[in-house]
């Protein structure tokens, strides 16, 4: 591990010392959980990621229409701020 030194509010420190009192875990444990939230949130999913989610979605929702990819540009324009392009 790396040290670093940080300046946090007196707010912060309040607020992560109960966060860790409540835990169980040390300071720096839970600003490293914060901060690997960060990470992970940022990140860009990669195009297999987004492959992968979009095939584990596909077909699970229902809009109970069975005209869908007939009609798509119909129902599309009649959704707010869409125009018919021609």
């Amino acid at each position: 591990m790396t040290r670093m030194q940080i300046q946090l509010t007196e707010k912060q420190v309040e607020v992560l010392k109960a966060m860790a009192a409540r835990e169980g875990a040390s300071l720096a444990e839970i600003v490293r959980k914060a901060v690997d939230l960060l990470v992970r949130s940022s990140r860009t999913p990669s195009r297999e990621e987004f492959r992968r989610r979009a095939k584990e979605i596909a077909g699970g929702f229902s809009s109970g229409r069975a005209d869908i990819a007939r009609n798509h540009d119909r129902y599309l324009v009649e959704q707010e701020g869409f125009e018919r392009v021609r």
